[in-house]
């Protein structure tokens, strides 16, 4: 199966990154290549680009794709929690820019054979490192009624979370639940018939919750940002696309934090806790996909972009 990768917000995250010849980049989320490319595109003739990824298919995809660019591309089978010990590693003091654009490629959702997606019926695996041990069918078959609850909840911000974990151990009494398709079904019986007629499809939030605590996104979000933020020479920018509120929370509340790191009570006349900015915010807001976009990639519609430059 081909590796098909169409860069999310591409014009948005070149303009953002701010490229220039010479430049030191990170990509923290290669996927396809699709991104990176432009990165090599836009840093020619003697740009530097190191690109990371954890999905060893991935990789291969975008080294067929980057060849013409390989001189100048560092390819790192790592998860981007490693930022800092990747850059010792290869002796990199510094960046110009580090982009992460999150979430599941087009290929990992197309690909049955990955389990990612509801609308193939393939084995329940959801793992973007296929050396990591836990799986979607080892969290659905085996956590309690709370725990799913509490993952469906909580990673998937569905209101009929409980009712889906329920029905979920309920199934399970009877046979394994093994696929993505026994998993639909399960879900489509626990939520009422009106509001399976409404919205997005029945299962997104919930394959979404479980995708993200097989993987453990979340968990290493905050701290992988703020590492590649202290990595960046002064002026330099990093760019983060995020596809659920989650996520955007996270990256909105850390460029928060780097930005006015004060912790003082309000009333102090002077700075005592000796916080020290450490970004400016570039984006007030998230930018979205443009309807030109949206109209050649649907599955843009969720995309949002925030831009930092390190002071």
């Amino acid at each position: 199966m081909n590796f098909c990768h169409l860069p999310v917000l591409a014009a948005e995250v070149v303009q953002g990154l701010k490229l220039k010849s010479g430049g030191v980049y990170v990509d923290c989320t290669l996927g396809g290549g699709g991104h990176s490319e432009l990165i090599l595109k836009g840093t020619g003739p003697d740009g530097c680009l190191v690109a990371l990824d954890q999905d060893p298919e991935a990789l291969v995809a975008a080294e067929k794709r980057l060849t013409p660019y390989k001189p100048r591309v560092i390819f790192v089978r790592s998860n981007f929690s490693r930022l800092a010990e990747v850059l010792d590693d290869l002796g990199i003091s510094a960046l110009d820019g580090v982009l992460f654009d999150l979430g599941t490629s087009s290929y990992q959702l197309d690909n049955p054979a990955r389990g990612f997606s509801y609308q193939h019926d393939a084995p329940l695996d959801m793992r973007m490192d296929p050396q990591r041990e836990i799986t979607a069918r080892m969290l659905v078959n085996h956590m309690t009624v709370a725990e799913l609850t509490e993952v469906i909840r909580k990673y998937g911000e569905e209101r009929w979370a409980s009712r889906i974990a329920e029905f979920i151990c309920e199934e399970r009494k009877h046979r394994p639940i093994e696929t993505t398709g026994a998993l639909v079904e399960v879900i489509k019986k626990a939520i009422p018939a009106g509001a399976r007629r409404e919205g997005p499809h029945p299962a997104k939030r919930t394959f979404q919750a479980l995708r993200i605590a097989v993987n453990g996104e979340l968990e290493i979000l905050k701290a992988s940002v703020k590492s590649a933020v202290l990595a960046l020479k002064p002026g330099g920018r990093v760019c983060v696309i995020t596809f659920h509120s989650l996520e955007d929370r996270i990256i909105k509340d850390l460029f928060r934090e780097l930005a006015s790191p004060c912790t003082c009570p309000r009333d102090f006349p002077v700075c005592v806790c000796g916080g020290k900015k450490v970004l400016q915010i570039v984006t007030a807001r998230p930018v979205p996909p443009s309807e030109e976009e949206l109209a050649v990639n649907p599955r843009a519609r969720s995309a949002k972009l925030r831009i930092g430059e390190k002071v």
